[in-house]
């Protein structure tokens, strides 16, 4: 009789091991379908699904970026936390969310999507004349979209010598304004 009694158990036991086995196979499983990778790329049922971040969370991100580097001084040809010219900071602050811009502003002549400065959006990039030149020679990138009102941070060459906000519509700037361009949404 005891034998007859023991194997229950032995098998109830053994069944409970089994199924505690599984249930942590299977918790994994899904715990890998369901957390992505760092690439932000996954295969769930052989189904890629890729997750991108939304276009004005990446452009509240770029700013937000930007702004943390307020008040670095102005370097002619610099292109690090040391110190920025303006390309430099547009180069330096999308390299950080590994999106190619020119690293010089005169690159931007031909470069990007051009948008009306009325449908200017964070993170969109403007383009100015130099102050002294008939060339393209300033960039920055907009931080308060409002149109031909819009904020935007540069590392500016006059006097302040820094990483600073601006408002497109101070008069320099107004002047000198050559077009805006969308980076993000063509990234």
């Amino acid at each position: 009789m005891k034998s007859k009694m023991t194997n229950p158990v032995k098998f109830a036991s053994l069944l409970g091991l089994v199924i505690i086995f599984l249930s942590f196979i299977a918790y994994g499983s899904l715990n890998r379908i369901y957390s992505l990778p760092e690439n932000n790329v996954t295969n769930v049922k052989n189904t890629l699904i890729n997750t991108v971040k939304t276009d004005a969370s990446l452009r509240d991100n770029i700013v937000d970026f930007g702004t943390e580097l307020l008040g670095k001084p102005y370097v002619s040809g610099g292109c690090s936390k040391d110190g920025f010219d303006c390309s430099g900071f547009v180069f330096y602050v999308f390299q950080h969310y590994k999106i190619l811009v020119p690293r010089s502003s005169s690159q931007f002549n031909n470069f990007g999507k051009e948008i009306p400065i009325e449908k200017v959006k964070k993170g969109d990039i403007l383009v100015f004349l130099s102050p002294t030149r008939n060339v393209i020679g300033h960039i920055g990138i907009v931080t308060n979209p409002k149109g031909k009102e819009s904020d935007f941070i540069h590392a500016s060459s006059g006097k302040d010598m820094k990483v600073i906000i601006t408002s497109l519509k101070k008069e320099g700037y107004a002047r000198r304004f050559v077009k805006a361009v969308d980076v993000i949404s063509t990234y």
